[in-house]
């Protein structure tokens, strides 16, 4: 039969496939091109080995970037552009309903929320999207993701109960709608894979389970999302998988899913090769899709007080799952068959405003590859090796587990997988011992089987690799690890990688005896039996030039270290591939006439190398002429290196001004317009006290930050404690105060590990009363509660129901009625429900730009008290507008001092600093909220017990990164008064 456009689209299963792929596709098909929106319609499918789209096999090499977490639109583009650059072709996301919504059926998708834009950005930068809506998402923010408000509806979430899908329709209705007009099938987009649920592990073997995701499905495919859809289950238990619940979709669009999160301490997990073995239900339960890791531990998240890491922070994560941990861990997937492999997380970024779940603080850098401030650090150099191997050899694609072979030491693992179209073979080395190891391996080459000699470093990995083409020429064996190869103007270049120092060689099927010349570096060459073999150290970038030997193009074949290899960018232009050598990052390539423009990023003086299409003779970096001279090696060179990043000058901050806050602990506030506490049920999963009044926050419309209640009671004679039962996540706290006089404070404690979460969120709080107001008159009970977050319902227990805010309020021979007063989410509509919560501060405009402080007194100290103290300050800056310069505010004291600190910049609340648990101290101020070319207002909310001074000793700016480039920046909208 024809296999047309329309009937490919709706043939997904492998049958479908076996017809659209004719035999040696992989072998004949190019290097991939980059995602785009070109207007075109396109397919998307896969088959048992990997995703098929537009009739090519493509392995998704992706990267978790949330959105959300950087509350910049035009840093989205930057981070965008690393990953591409940096090897990804894919970026996979989460969009979080409270982010979005704010009240039932008000969903907002503007300004910093603006998903359209995001994925318009994807697009333009070449990267394919998994999209991941949920509705429930976990993700360390508030509720899983759930809004505030759904914990006050009837209905159990994460079932198939009608008023719960009653929301999450709407919710669909509204993220669907924005995702159908970028799905990469109407080019329009470039999603090309769509999640449903999130580590749905709850209602495996039940009715209500099966129906929900039968629900969301059937919702989704109605919103017109026609790209494939699949759930990531928790591990590899099998859960999930096609035909575990009805789809009424006889297309098979649907893949299984699995997540991992390994510690970098034991050694990569051999669950066998995906879809046809291995010891777990995961890895065959459906061996008609290819192989999908959805999340894959790029780092771990850090609890408050830094436990996870010995309070070390992110920088301990990073190093213990550093650019080994990459190679030994991921080049295990590929090498079990995963074929769409995303990383999670490869930007973190910062959880800002009331948006992290209780267990985490502001910081979510993760350890990841791009840490928090945007810069690259050296797990950049193993993802950016693998993601270009896996685009740029087809081969790669296709593969079966082929015959085992063993290295002649035993400390080697070994994983061998062939290609049963073209006959190329990709061997997996692992050592897991705290020691390199040499040793010798027997390959099977189109020339036969050669015994190659490979070290592969301490708890470390590599890929050889047989049979695969460099561009016109086979490489017949290697034992350093290919990255790329492509085809420029007159000839081909080839780059093979590996650790500084190692030996290598590498074997290239050669008609006839070539003209060989080492252009750079240290290298031998010999000629034999109709190949050519290298060998080098590797050290920097060593260039050999291979012409003739029976093929009329020449051959570039460039031996790259880690270091060198970073600095190697490959582009796709309409004329062809452009490879740039030099500078710290090359974000685009572009072609006009005879003159290719470049953009990107400097840290130090370079110089920049350009292989180009033909007829290229002139370049513009960043808009700036670059004088060129040609090289041997057919590439253009710059004349004059490009200077690095200038030096960026920051003020101290000065010109404080300070007051103290909380009017509502005194006795005579007036507090007639707040909510009173009468509902006597609620959708909690909190009970209710037998004879007390509903107090939690959420049912009078309080969902995040801080909020306050006021009790009165008219006889205090018998009131020898005040007891005051409360919810609010760890590191939550309650404040009382009598009559104006302070009663005292109650912290809930810091958990040992992230998951150590039991008993921690809840408490009750005694407070003495003191005698001389133990009397038979009308008292006024003020109580502060810092509630962190909802709690997250991975469990599907309806969790992020269980109360915020006081639960219950006990004053002896006296009933008490009470008001309450928080933050309702609608009185910033630009800034969002998850900024600010229910201070005084913040309820009158404290903490934006523009409020008026000059009554306030001069300095930054706020003394001893318990509540509520504020400081404020301005500072201006004139950062370089070529410079992208990444500034944090450090805040830094005495760690025997009892306060925390919420930060304002422009009115934005980007953390929470807890001075006597950390471990956070800096946080990331983000561009675009933070004018580097303008005046900037700072404020500080210091919340204290009352038993230490407050306020930190130690407030500056502090550099985290610059460059020379980056992307022009535009100002958020950041509404005062």
């Amino acid at each position: 039969m024809e296999l047309t456009r329309r009937s490919f689209t709706a043939m997904t299963g492998g049958a479908a496939l076996t017809l659209a792929l004719a035999p040696g596709a992989a072998q004949a098909a190019a290097a991939a091109e980059p995602a785009a929106a070109d207007g075109a319609p396109h397919t998307v499918a896969f088959d048992k080995y990997s995703m098929v789209i537009d009739g090519r096999r493509v392995v998704l090499w992706s990267g978790e970037i949330h959105p959300y977490r950087l509350p910049s639109p035009s840093l989205w583009r930057d981070v965008l552009q690393k990953l591409r650059a940096n090897g990804y072709n894919a970026i996979s996301i989460y969009v979080a309903w409270n982010y979005h919504s704010s009240a039932p059926g008000t969903y907002d998708f503007t300004g910093v929320r603006d998903l359209g834009l995001f994925l318009r950005m994807a697009a333009e930068a070449g990267l394919y999207v998994i999209l991941r809506p949920g509705p429930y998402i976990n993700a360390e923010v508030d509720g899983g993701g759930f809004p505030g408000w759904l914990t006050t509806t009837a209905g159990t979430a994460r079932t198939a109960d009608p008023t719960y899908l009653g929301h999450v329709d709407e919710w669909l209705t509204a993220v669907d709608a924005i995702a159908r007009g970028h799905l990469y099938t109407n080019g329009q987009g470039t999603v090309v894979l769509y999640q449903l649920e999130n580590e749905y592990a709850a209602h495996i073997s039940d009715a209500s389970g099966r129906d929900y995701l039968a629900h969301l499905y059937a919702k989704v495919r109605a919103d017109g999302i026609d790209v494939p859809l699949f759930h990531n289950d928790k591990g590899r238990n099998g859960y999930w998988v096609p035909g575990s619940f009805p789809t009424g979709d006889e297309s098979g669009r649907y893949l299984y899913a699995f997540d991992g999160y390994p510690s970098p301490s034991g050694n990569p997990p051999d669950w066998g090769y995906f879809g046809s073995g291995g010891a777990k239900g995961g890895s065959t339960a459906s061996p008609q899709t290819p192989g999908f890791v959805a999340e894959f531990g790029g780092g771990w998240f850090d609890p408050w007080g830094g436990a996870e890491f010995g309070g070390k922070g992110y920088e301990e994560s990073r190093r213990t799952r550093d650019a080994a941990y990459e190679r030994r861990f991921y080049l295990t997937n590929l090498a079990n068959g995963i074929k769409i492999h995303n990383v999670y997380m490869t930007f973190g970024g910062t959880s800002w405003g009331w948006l992290p779940a209780p267990v985490v603080y502001t910081s979510y850098d993760y350890g990841a590859a791009i840490d928090e401030a945007r810069n690259a650090t050296s797990k950049l150099t193993p993802m950016h090796q693998l993601g270009e191997l896996v685009q740029s050899v087809p081969d790669f694609a296709m593969l079966d587990r082929a015959q085992d072979v063993a290295a002649s030491d035993p400390r080697v693992r070994v994983y061998h997988l062939a290609n049963p179209e073209t006959g190329a073979h990709f061997y997996v080395l692992r050592n897991d011992t705290t020691a390199a190891v040499d040793c010798t391996l027997p390959l099977a080459t189109p020339a036969g089987e050669f015994t190659a000699p490979v070290t592969v470093g301490a708890r470390d990995a590599t890929l050889l690799a047989t049979g695969i083409r460099l561009g016109r020429r086979t490489l017949l064996h290697t034992t350093a690890q290919p990255m790329l190869q492509l085809t420029v103007g007159r000839q081909d270049i080839a780059v093979l990688t590996g650790r500084t120092g190692y030996p290598v060689e590498a074997a290239i099927a050669c008609a006839e005896k070539p003209r060989v010349t080492v252009l750079d570096g240290d290298a031998t060459t010999a000629y034999e039996n109709g190949a050519l073999t290298v060998r080098a150290g590797l050290s920097g970038l060593t260039r050999v030039l291979i012409e003739g030997g029976g093929s009329q193009t020449p051959l570039l074949l460039l031996l790259a270290d880690d270091e060198a290899s970073s600095r190697l960018w490959r582009h796709s232009t309409p004329s062809g591939p452009v490879l740039v050598r030099g500078p710290a990052l090359s974000r685009t390539a572009s072609l006009h006439g005879a003159t290719i423009r470049l953009t990107g990023d400097t840290i130090e003086d370079c110089e920049v190398e350009i292989w180009a299409p033909r007829g290229i003779r002139q370049a513009a970096w960043n808009d700036r002429h670059l004088p060129l001279r040609s090289t041997r090696s057919g590439s253009l060179i710059s004349r004059t290196d490009l200077p690095g990043v200038p030096q960026v000058p920051l003020p101290e901050l000065t010109g404080w001004r300070h007051a103290p806050e909380n009017p509502e602990s005194a006795a005579d506030f007036d507090d007639s317009d707040w909510t009173q506490a009468t509902r006597t049920t609620s959708h909690s999963t909190t009970p209710v006290p037998a004879g007390q009044p509903v107090l939690f926050a959420d049912d009078y419309g309080f969902h995040y930050g801080d909020v306050w209640y006021r009790g009165r009671f008219d006889d205090a004679t018998a009131a020898n404690t005040v007891s005051l039962s409360y919810s609010a996540g760890t590191q939550g706290l309650l404040m009382a105060w009598l009559d104006g006089e302070p009663l005292g404070t109650h912290r809930l404690p810091v958990p040992a590990k992230a998951q150590d979460t039991q008993g921690t969120w809840t408490a009750t709080a005694a407070f003495a009363v003191p005698e001389a107001l133990r009397t038979a008159a009308p008292h006024t009970l003020s109580v502060l509660v810092r509630r962190m977050a909802h709690e997250e319902d991975g469990g599907a227990r309806d969790s992020h129901k269980a109360a915020r805010g006081l639960t219950a309020a006990v004053v002896p021979g006296a009933p008490v009625t009470w008001r309450i007063k928080g933050a309702t989410g609608t009185e910033d509509r630009v800034r969002g429900p998850l900024n600010a919560g229910g201070l005084y501060g913040e309820r009158t405009g404290w903490h934006l730009p523009g409020f008026d402080d000059h009554a306030w007194a001069s300095g930054s100290a706020p003394g001893r008290r318990q509540g509520v103290s504020w400081q404020r300050t301005t500072f201006a800056l004139r950062v370089d507008e070529q410079v992208d310069a990444s500034i944090g505010l450090h805040l830094d004291d005495d760690a025997s001092r009892a306060y925390r600190v919420q930060i304002f910049l422009n009115g934005w609340n980007l953390g929470q600093y807890i001075n006597d648990v950390g471990p956070q101290h800096t946080f990331v101020l983000p561009n675009g909220l933070l004018r580097t070319r303008g005046r900037n207002t700072l404020a500080l909310a210091v919340l204290s017990d009352g038993t230490t001074e407050a306020g930190p000793a130690e407030v500056s700016l502090k550099l985290l990164g610059s460059a020379a480039g980056g992307v022009r920046v535009d100002p958020v909208s950041s509404p005062g008064l």
